[in-house]
């Protein structure tokens, strides 16, 4: 183990494991990927291992016993432990889905964990302000991840009546200005090709060709393609909406082959055993071996697929209502963020250069 290397146990969903922090640099990042096991949490902004003695002793590590419990009291602020199971119930009664509770109560844990030594009734605004400054920002977090904190603050101190937080006045760092990635048909069409798994093709394929979040791609049952409409109806999909997406013919024959030969019992596309979803690391590492085959460098993700649906929908002339509804949005200005990467119009646009 590297000296600067930092590892902390800790119960994260549900398994003991090891985490490992360290001055971003390539050299560390390479070296953490090489051991067996070995994920990144955006969660805990960190990569982790399992715990066990193979990989203590492989990293060096002494570390006293420590009871593994979620939600140990010891980690947060005093008063908090009850109320934070009290939040977690309130969420899901009011049906917030499981991931924005997960995303939530972690990141009020971490907020109450960096003000461990002061009661829940005299945290104020002003530890907020310091959390995002002390914390947030002197370790180079994500504007996301501060969002999720306000979110997730804001919401938790609402529900109580012995507080000195004022919710109103929790600002909300600017947002970020940045364009969707997109990819050219060319190249989606190399990624697509560079694969020969039939079932592989078909998720990625699946994903371009409606839109989809990689999510409701493995969520999707056998039930919800309707071939005799060229539909595809994505069911409870973000903010538990359903909606529909066209699906083209040749989009139906690949699907129609992939069933055929691989007889999936319940869910479109099943993991190692009939029956259960494909695994999300999985989709992940699909599309990183297509890529590697195309001999794309990018650091493409499975979004930009969703990304570039909506660009090249936009660019053949398609409606942006049209595209909102096919995509889920909420708002109209969540699609249109699209007109700024489509080259419809910017292509026509003659250069004074060219005129000199």
């Amino acid at each position: 183990m590297k000296p600067e290397w930092i590892i902390t146990p800790v119960l994260h969903e549900g398994q003991k494991r090891l985490t490992i922090k360290f001055p971003y640099n390539k050299e560390d990042n390479a070296q953490v990927r090489t051991l067996k096991g070995a994920r990144w949490s955006s969660t805990l902004k960190c990569w982790h291992v399992q715990d066990n003695e193979h990989f203590r002793k492989l990293l060096g590590v002494a570390i006293a016993e420590k009871t593994y419990t979620a939600n140990s009291p010891d980690d947060v602020a005093g008063g908090a432990f009850e109320k934070i199971t009290e939040f977690t119930r309130w969420m899901r009664s009011r049906n917030y889905s499981e991931n924005t509770i997960k995303t939530y109560t972690d990141a009020l844990r971490v907020f109450l964990k960096y003000h461990s030594k002061k009661p829940l009734n005299k945290i104020t605004n002003a530890d907020v302000i310091d959390f995002n400054n002390d914390y947030i920002k002197a370790n180079k977090y994500s504007t996301s991840f501060q969002n999720q904190s306000v979110n997730a603050i804001k919401l938790f101190f609402s529900s109580i009546k012995d507080t000195q937080i004022i919710t109103e006045k929790i600002h909300r760092p600017r947002s970020e200005k940045k364009l969707p990635n997109v990819l050219s048909k060319e190249e989606v069409k190399s990624i697509l090709n560079a694969l020969t798994n039939l079932k592989h093709k078909a998720m990625l394929s699946l994903i371009y060709s409606c839109g989809l979040r990689s999510s409701e791609l493995i969520s999707l049952e056998l039930t919800h393609v309707d071939s005799k409409r060229n539909l595809l109806v994505i069911k409870q999909a973000k903010g538990f909406k359903d909606r529909i997406a066209p699906l083209s013919n040749k989009t139906i024959e690949l699907l129609r082959e992939y069933v055929k030969g691989a007889k999936p019992v319940k869910y479109l596309f099943e993991g190692q055993y009939k029956g259960e979803k494909y695994d999300a690391r999985s989709l992940q590492l699909v599309l990183k071996t297509a890529l590697q085959k195309a001999d794309i460098k990018k650091p493409v993700t499975l979004h930009w697929l969703r990304h570039s649906y909506a660009t090249h929908l936009l660019e053949a002339g398609t409606d942006l209502r049209y595209i909102q509804e096919i995509l889920g949005h909420k708002s109209s200005k969540t699609t249109e963020i699209y007109t700024h990467v489509s080259t419809r119009s910017i292509q026509k646009i003659t250069s004074p250069f060219d005129d000199l």
